[in-house]
């Protein structure tokens, strides 16, 4: 049976539009029994664990990647990894070893008032630089198609701006919250299938869901290049550090 999944590749938009957003959102990358079976598996996940009965907003479950196939597979049965390849570099990036299920419940009044990056302290602490990665790859998982529905918020060009802020005072202040100039943020709006790809730099943060009564759902996997973590100082000044093709593209 043919794939449904042959020579996908992204176009120079959409390539272009990751490196000058910080994002980008490819349509309908996963279908078919492999989304069938992810939001099968998700199904089963929540009622095993399920949240309070009085919980909203976010809900996080963290999984050994391993030992989940029905979730790994919209990464790597699709094309999903190979079009992250595309922004990084054939066989520079490594299968991540977790998948986190996210849900957004509603209802949830709430606008995020600032974006961070994923950093485990809200403020400088001089520590060691740990935890970063070189990009996210989100499958949403139902329809997201108005804002305030549980959207992820992004705040484009954020991943330039948070490299020069690093560039400019140094590595050793690295948080969460790095003080930014920010532009105007968007709610990230798609279809269940959709790829988000997202540069680690990019300031996001989780939106409301009350103008849904849907759940939403999605599933995150935040991947690296082989040798990210030997140049994590590097990488939060120089963007484009993981990422080859970008770079001879800016380059020529």
């Amino acid at each position: 049976m043919p794939s449904l999944y042959v020579d996908r590749v992204l176009t120079d938009e959409q390539i272009n539009e990751f490196a000058e957003r910080g994002f980008v959102l490819v349509p309908q990358v996963v279908q078919g029994g492999v989304l069938a079976r992810a939001a099968q598996r998700i199904d089963e996940v929540v009622a095993a664990d399920p949240p309070a009965a009085d919980k909203h907003g976010s809900h996080f479950y963290f999984l050994d990647i391993k030992a989940e196939p029905a979730l790994m597979a919209p990464l790597v049965g699709t094309v999903a990894f190979s079009l992250a390849e595309e922004l990084a570099g054939v066989g520079t990036l490594e299968i991540p070893r977790q998948v986190q299920i996210a849900l957004n419940i509603p209802p949830y009044p709430h606008r995020p008032g600032m974006p961070h990056i994923d950093a485990d302290s809200p403020e400088p602490t001089g520590a060691p630089v740990r935890g970063t990665f070189t990009l996210l790859a989100g499958i949403l998982m139902t329809d997201q198609l108005t804002e305030n529905s549980g959207n992820l918020w992004v705040w484009p060009g954020t991943h330039l701006s948070h490299a020069t802020y690093f560039r400019d005072h140094g590595p050793q202040l690295f948080s969460a919250y790095p003080p930014i100039g920010l532009p105007e943020p968007e709610q990230v709006k798609g279809r269940a299938g959709d790829l988000l790809l997202a540069h680690y730099l990019l300031g996001h943060n989780i939106g409301g869901n009350y103008e849904s009564e849907q759940t939403r759902r999605a599933l995150y996997f935040r991947i690296s290049t082989k040798d990210h973590s030997s140049h994590r100082n590097e990488f939060l000044q120089d963007p484009w550090l993981d990422y080859g093709p970008i770079r001879f593209k800016q380059d020529h």
